[in-house]
């Protein structure tokens, strides 16, 4: 990756992180549009404080924000107010870039508006992570002053408040039956235990305390040390220990029964809706679901291949177990698993500049996902740099029983994840010049998560499925993604089960059985979002071959990228109007 100094970055983030741009605003049209994006901006963080201190902006970095149902109501009120203000922006003066901005302002407007009557909110958690990991926040903020351990202080003693609300909004959630499966939600107790300590200093939320900056100074981390025990013992424990009382007692108890949203009173509509939003198409859930077996059955026809190859004398069932099963395929410890993956990047980095012209300023790093969550949730996830700068990318590997994480897996997923997957195009969004800050540091499931799954085909062109196991591994996770449209589908839509959906996935993936018990979860926990993975990279496939076919020998595959990436992320329709305008002006050249 090509790196630029933390100093610098911060210089040209800080930029765009206090004005939405630049640019002269040559008429009343454009500048209400931008003091309305400006507004709306300012006015997120301030309602978000978390989201705020998760881009680097500390002016909140004291609070938690309003999560109470009456706030969540009033904010829904506002987005309606907002959809009238922005319509009354006169859009035909605007310029083509402006009137992109507004459109997809509008159109994230509209949809939020119409998910609110689907009462989501009311389910403010899930077995990967809410209220009962919080402490996770402090992963990402830079503990650098006293001031940022004094805020985190006051956030400990805001924090029964926040506890209060969220028992409200799932109490709320019960009365109108907007809850999760019940099966997915028993691994939450146990990681409510983990916030429930003897010693206020054995909890997450002390970990800031542990190991100081060398600039504060010894009087103050004292001080400190006192003041965030005390907090802990008094407004964090008990907060939990009242939880699990709530959760075990009244939660589990009232939620689904069964593994699917259709339990949900709204329940056909509202997966309808989620498949759309979560796509960025109109597709149904039976079109995807049949879209999935498709392409299930041509993968397992390439995996077909790669077995004969590597002359292994199975069926493709026992090519599976072979893969699941052999010592061969797996690291012994999480020291060993996680220098691997660190190798495997390093490896990666230096090859990106085969397919890539635009490369992202901003370094990654590869870091083991926290031991109190890693048993519950998946392979492997990425988060995105702070806006200021103070933070890279971060790659998150799980370590959890390395006897489960096959070495074959890990060239696929840390392209997914890493380079040219995920930090590439966040990255790279993130730095964008005269872009809104929505679009800066939002995006589309559909389009985010299909480059990553496109970004594995790569490593082909890239010289990185040398060996055929590694191909196999990105074929794996191919078939994941399209297992994926018919388990989500079949879930939600169907009424599959729970064991039904398992086991449609050990048939037709080596993924080990504790990767796809939690994938599965994973999908019956957050409806829809698991579609947009294999849709989003079969369109940006799509808009490749046909640029191919089209331009011939003018076809340039680094630009290609660079017209992909350089709008951020869009919803794919509007990816498609932006290839289809660069091959026609590649034609007329």
């Amino acid at each position: 990756m090509r790196l630029v100094s933390i100093a610098l970055l911060t210089i040209i983030l800080a930029v765009s992180f206090n004005a939405q741009t630049d640019r002269s605003h040559d008429n009343e049209a454009t500048r209400q549009l931008y003091s309305f994006f400006d507004e709306q901006w300012e006015k997120g963080l301030e309602e978000n404080p978390t989201f705020a201190s998760y881009l680097g902006d500390k002016r909140y970095n004291d609070k938690w924000g309003d999560n109470s149902v009456a706030a969540i109501e009033k904010r829904h009120k506002d987005d309606v107010a907002a959809r009238g203000r922005l319509k009354a922006i006169d859009r035909s003066q605007l310029s083509a870039s402006d009137r992109l901005n507004y459109d997809l302002y509008l159109k994230d407007l509209e949809a939020g508006i119409e998910a609110f009557k689907y009462l989501g909110h009311l389910t403010p958690l899930n077995q990967r992570g809410g209220i009962q990991t919080a402490d996770g926040l402090a992963r990402n903020l830079p503990f650098t002053t006293v001031k940022d351990y004094e805020d985190w202080i006051a956030r400990l003693n805001a924090f029964p408040a926040r506890m209060q609300n969220t028992i409200a909004v799932m109490r709320e959630g019960i009365k109108q039956r907007s809850v999760l499966a019940r099966k997915v939600l028993e691994r939450v107790p146990a990681q409510i235990d983990v916030q429930i300590v003897d010693k206020p200093e054995d909890s997450p939320f002390y970990r800031p305390f542990r190991n100081f900056h060398d600039s504060i100074p010894e009087a103050d981390r004292t001080r400190l040390k006192n003041s965030a025990s005390e907090a802990i013992a008094e407004n964090i424990i008990p907060q939990y220990m009242q939880f699990k009382k709530f959760f075990v007692e009244e939660y589990l108890p009232a939620c689904y029964p069964d593994a699917g949203i259709w339990q949900h009173p709204q329940g056909g509509e509202y997966y309808s809706f989620l498949a759309r939003r979560f796509t960025t198409t109109e597709m149904t859930p039976k079109e995807i679901h049949e879209k999935g077996l498709s392409e299930v059955k041509r993968i397992r026809g390439e995996m077909e291949k790669i077995r004969e190859q590597v002359g292994f004398k199975g069926d493709l069932k026992a090519f599976f177990e072979h893969l699941r099963t052999d010592k061969q395929f797996f690291y012994e410890t999480p020291e060993e698993l996680l220098a691997g993956y660190r190798a495997i990047s390093k490896r990666i980095d230096p090859e990106v500049v085969k397919v890539f012209r635009t490369l992202p300023r901003m370094p990654y790093g590869v870091v083991p996902i926290p031991d109190a969550i890693a048993p519950d949730t998946t392979t492997a996830y990425y988060n995105g740099p702070a806006a200021d700068g103070s933070r890279a990318g971060s790659y998150y590997v799980n370590l959890y029983k390395p006897e489960t994480r096959p070495k074959w897996e890990m060239m696929a997923l840390s392209i997914h994840e890493a380079v040219p997957g995920h930090h590439l195009q966040i990255a790279l969004q993130q730095e964008l010049g005269e872009v809104p800050n929505f679009r800066k540091f939002g995006g589309y499931t559909a389009f985010t998560e299909g480059w990553g799954l496109y970004s594995e085909s790569l490593g082909e062109e890239m010289g990185l499925y040398e060996d055929p196991y590694d191909k196999f591994g990105q074929l794996t996770y191919e078939m994941w993604r399209a297992v994926r449209l018919v388990v989500d589908t079949g879930i939600h839509y169907y009424k599959w089960d729970r064991q039904k959906a398992i086991d449609f996935f050990m048939d037709n993936a080596a993924k080990t059985e504790q990767d796809i018990v939690n994938e599965i979860d994973r999908y019956i926990a957050w409806p829809g979002q698991a579609l947009a993975y294999k849709i989003g990279e079969l369109k940006i496939k799509e808009l490749r071959a046909r640029a191919t076919r089209e331009l011939g020998d003018r076809f340039d595959l680094k630009e290609f990228h660079d017209v992909v990436l350089l709008s951020g992320a869009v919803p794919l329709d509007i990816l498609e109007r932006h290839v289809d305008e660069w091959v026609a002006s590649k034609s007329e050249q």
